[in-house]
């Protein structure tokens, strides 16, 4: 393993959460370790270019361009392992061993603390892995221990198009690993010819339920569906572990529309994470300028296409206007973007200047993204890694508090984060 010392200095806040509101009433115990009349970050924010559509001004003071921050405690990265294709996701299992997605290939692997790295895991169904297309998350079921069954996303090759899949199956381990018995327990729908904006972040919640953030594929008839109740494409879904659809659900019942869905208007959701009140927190890509941060609740429609804050890619606008009745706003969004990916809140005791606070793993911003938070609301912003000159695809929080990263590149690495 190889490591490479980064050392950056100067003060931070810590963070909490509360309640989401347009203007968040004072909360004298915000979850976190920072006391409440510690000031505030001040100051201007990271560097970054001008907004793509300047004419867009936030809805609320602090929603986007946050002050500056800067982590104080010294940390080194480590390389654990390399020679990955286009990895997508990490996920633990209970004896501190790490699966890794390879996103165009479908291949997936185990690798120990060490580095050392299984044969491909055997017996996962195909995948279409072009463009943004392949195998993408992988979670362990909330009772692995007695089931040992694993879940994960994929994009599935179908007649007439694909469409995102979760399936979950039994994980043999061994000199050959393989799964058994694989199921799938949903399918996005309807079936369509895209390889963009799929989504696919799997999170479950204490109460053993599962969310999937699906994307509106892009394409114009896709991009129109994502607030249509009787399309999957730009939801958030919530279903059991076995693919059935819980009763508290928003839209059970709802005439023509599929009880799977949480929220509906997002445009393709690459990052998702529970905070310490158990909450479902997610950042979505825009267009050009755009990416949001969201607190998604149940039945609210977060605009996508009707209303946000970047413009196509050609710069012809999109929106009319980036607020509109019936459709919440982002908590906080980013023009120029930051191409999000891999989403984690920190909880950790590595670095306590940190908990609570949420790394967001930068594509096209070459970054590990911090967000410090108070109140529900973003009080300051650091990207982290530049020197690495790497897309970060996946962040996520190692069992022993550690900070563990996959780089987007035909060479992907596994890193992993610590204090010097």
């Amino acid at each position: 393993m190889r490591t490479f010392p980064l050392i950056v200095v100067l003060a931070a806040l810590l963070s909490g959460c509360s309640s989401k509101t347009p203007e968040p009433e004072p909360n004298p115990d915000p979850g976190g370790d920072t006391p409440p009349e510690e000031p505030l970050p001040s100051g201007p924010p990271v560097e970054q270019g001008p907004p793509n559509v300047p004419e867009f001004q936030p809805a609320f003071p602090g929603q986007t361009r946050a002050p500056a921050i800067q982590t104080r405690t010294a940390f080194q990265v480590t390389e654990i392992a390399s020679g990955f294709k286009n990895p997508w996701a990490i996920a633990f299992l209970p004896d501190s061993r790490i699966l890794v997605t390879e996103k165009p290939t479908g291949s997936l692997y185990i690798v120990t603390p060490q580095g050392a790295k299984s044969p491909a895991v055997a017996g996962l169904p195909p995948v279409d892995g072009r463009g943004q297309g392949g195998l993408l998350d992988v979670e362990i079921g909330p009772d692995y221990a007695q089931s040992q069954l694993i879940y994960w996303t994929y994009y599935e090759p179908r007649e007439g198009g694909n469409g995102l899949a979760v399936a979950r199956a039994r994980l043999v381990d061994g000199e050959q690993p393989r799964v058994e018995n694989v199921q799938v327990i949903f399918r996005m729908m309807p079936t369509f010819e895209s390889t963009l904006h799929a989504g696919g972040r799997l999170v479950f919640t204490p109460d053993g339920k599962l969310f999937v953030t699906l994307g509106e594929r892009s394409h114009l008839p896709g991009r129109v569906q994502a607030r249509d109740l009787g399309s999957h494409f730009g939801k958030i879904v919530r279903i059991n572990p076995d693919g059935s659809v819980p009763q508290d659900n928003p839209f059970v019942g709802t005439e023509g529309a599929r009880p799977e869905i949480w929220s509906v208007g997002h445009r393709n959701i690459l990052s998702a994470a529970l905070d310490s009140q158990k909450r479902l927190w997610t950042v979505e890509m825009g267009p050009k300028g755009g990416d949001e941060l969201n607190l998604p609740e149940a039945g609210k429609d977060y605009g996508w296409p009707t209303i946000g804050y970047g413009e196509e890619y050609s710069g012809e606008p999109i929106h009319e206007s980036p607020q509109g009745p019936g459709m919440e706003q982002p908590v906080y969004y980013w023009d120029p973007v930051i191409s999000p990916s891999g989403m984690t809140i920190y909880t950790g005791d590595l670095f306590p200047e940190w908990r609570n606070n949420v790394f967001i793993g930068g594509l096209s911003s070459k970054a590990l993204v911090r967000l410090m938070m108070r109140n529900d609301r973003v009080v300051g912003e650091e990207r982290l890694l530049k020197e690495l000159n790497a897309r970060i695809r996946e962040v996520v929080q190692g069992p022993e508090g550690a900070l563990y990263l996959l780089t987007d590149a035909t060479d992907g690495q596994l890193l992993k984060l610590t204090p010097r």
